[in-house]
């Protein structure tokens, strides 16, 4: 089974470069939604961050405030990295897992969709790496405009994960999405005959 990591700076149109990849049939393991999952109401994970950083980031019903969470988590580094601990190792487990069962059940290609590949090193394990770059200014205007983030917030959540320089080191495709619509179908096209190539 060929796995091909995809990833991108928070803002930078990975998400849409996914969906379009995924009409083609490919299977998508989505680490955002694995991320979601682990600290669901009941899951080990949510009682220690619980424990991490507060009762209160629990709401009324005993789910996540992801809000309050990132304010804290993003404070400084060392916040993000008590997040990381124990999110992280819990993230690879079930990533891991997944492979297994499609690669059982016969998928011929998966498409990991993780914002932090490079940071966890996922990117040494896929078999091709395409990332979707766009320049931080582009970036922050998207995720105030379609996210409704506070640009502080987002200036915030772009300086804690890896440089742009880091990601497209270790690229065998970069997707520009500097530019419209139009230019980035061009890139997605680009990058899908790679894909089919392997």
């Amino acid at each position: 089974m060929k796995k091909i990591g995809l990833t991108g700076g928070i803002g930078s149109g990975k998400t849409t470069v996914a969906r379009e990849l995924e009409t083609d049939g490919r299977v998508i393991v989505d680490a955002d939604q694995i991320a979601r999952e682990i600290v669901e109401p009941g899951q080990p994970a949510l009682e220690e961050l619980a424990r991490a950083f507060g009762e209160d980031i629990l709401d009324e019903d005993g789910a996540l405030n992801r809000a309050e969470l990132a304010r804290r988590a993003f404070a400084d580094d060392a916040h993000t990295e008590l997040l990381d601990s124990i999110t992280h190792p819990r993230i690879r487990e079930e990533v891991e897992s997944r492979f297994r069962e499609l690669e059982r059940a016969g998928a011929e290609a998966v498409i990991f969709d993780m914002p932090l590949l490079v940071e966890n090193g996922f990117d040494k394990e896929m078999d091709l790496v395409v990332v979707v770059d766009a320049d931080v200014e582009t970036r922050v205007a998207r995720l105030v405009e379609h996210r409704g983030m506070d640009e502080d917030d987002a200036r915030a959540r772009i300086r804690q994960q890896s440089g742009d320089e880091e990601r497209r080191a270790a690229a065998d495709i970069v997707v520009d999405n500097n530019g419209d619509r139009e230019h980035l179908e061009s890139e997605i096209a680009a990058a899908r005959a790679r894909i089919e190539a392997l």
